[in-house]
């Protein structure tokens, strides 16, 4: 955690780990998949979480609103939201903060909407169960919030169901649905996966243009530098459910600290045409069995004996900007 503002945070995750039983004989023994997260994130800051797929970012932003499926659970952590720990609340009180005041745009847009309501009254049902208003006054925003989403014709389109939009319309239905009472945060998990290039930009740019309208904080969850350069203020980099780099974007894209982070910018597409993609050797490690101490060690170019001691700690590299290696706890 590198960003230690005095100013209260509308979000403070400490410590947060989460997992699933090793075995469906032994349910008391837990893989950790989110390991000791912690992280802030002030009223409408973006923080980007970056990494590889299976690295625990979606069981992380389901873990913050008590959404992660069973035999799933949080083990240890905090999650203070606008001062309160969501994870000591009791059900009916998190359903007051779930849509009213945290957002979540799903992965999977086709799986989250019910194919068999029309998209208007989806979004209108949320308004319903959260906010104090009428059946027709709902209808009349949730028309409202397709027309802010650039959802072409959308007096037509509300009425029309989830099967009848694109990937990117259907996209866009979630974001309208997310936003419908106005919540201080968004928590947007890979909004812009399995869309095409054209597809991703207009989302961004709708995302960008819903966080300045609205004053939203955003925590955006991907695997796309590009996306996170696009929109964050800050970025965390994970890694087999740690968090190995913190810091403000323009920084940790300038001068990465963490091996695992200049591996995953060295191996964007961009550099000289004809040139071969630098590719991170090996695969990411098994939850159930990691290495004893950086867990990316068996991967790494610099690794070494030292790096094998013990799992490293966040070392500061510069003013909020810190990485979890073992060299630089050697430099400083």
């Amino acid at each position: 955690m590198t960003d230690q503002s005095t100013d209260q945070p509308l979000l403070e995750v400490c410590n947060l780990t989460a997992g699933f039983p090793a075995s469906p004989d032994d349910r008391a023994a837990s893989v950790r998949v989110v390991d000791g997260v912690s992280f802030r994130l002030a009223c409408g800051e973006t923080l980007g979480l970056v990494g590889e797929s299976g690295c625990g970012k979606s069981t992380l932003a389901q873990s913050l609103i008590r959404l992660l499926p069973p035999p799933g659970r949080v083990t240890a952590g905090r999650v203070e939201f606008e001062g309160r720990d969501l994870l000591s609340l009791c059900e009916a009180d998190l359903r007051r903060v779930r849509g009213a005041r945290i957002g979540f745009v799903f992965q999977e847009p086709s799986m989250a909407l019910n194919p068999v309501f029309t998209v208007g009254d989806q979004i209108a049902e949320a308004l319903r169960v959260h906010a104090t208003v009428s059946r027709a006054a709902a209808r009349q925003r949730a028309t409202d919030l397709l027309e802010l989403v650039r959802i072409p014709d959308a007096p037509a389109r509300a009425r029309d169901y989830p099967h009848q939009f694109s990937g990117g319309m259907r996209q866009r239905v979630l974001i309208a649905a997310a936003l419908a009472c106005q919540p201080p945060l968004l928590i947007a998990d890979e909004p812009t996966t399995a869309l095409d290039v054209t597809i991703q930009a207009e989302i961004i740019e709708l995302l960008r243009d819903m966080r300045a309208r609205f004053g939203l904080a955003l925590l955006l969850i991907t695997h796309d530098f590009g996306v996170v350069a696009s929109l964050a203020d800050r970025v965390a980099v994970m890694y087999a459910g740690r968090i190995v780099e913190e810091g403000a974007t323009r920084a940790v894209l300038r001068a990465p600290a963490h091996p695992y982070t200049r591996a995953l910018l060295a191996s964007l597409p961009g550099r000289m045409p004809g040139s071969r993609l630098a590719a991170i050797p090996g695969a990411p490690p098994d939850p159930a069995a990691l290495p004893p101490g950086c867990a990316f060690g068996p991967r790494c170019p610099d690794h070494d004996a030292a790096c094998d001691a013990r799992p490293p700690e966040m070392v500061v590299v510069a003013h909020a900007h810190a990485a979890r290696c073992v060299r630089l706890a050697e430099r400083s």
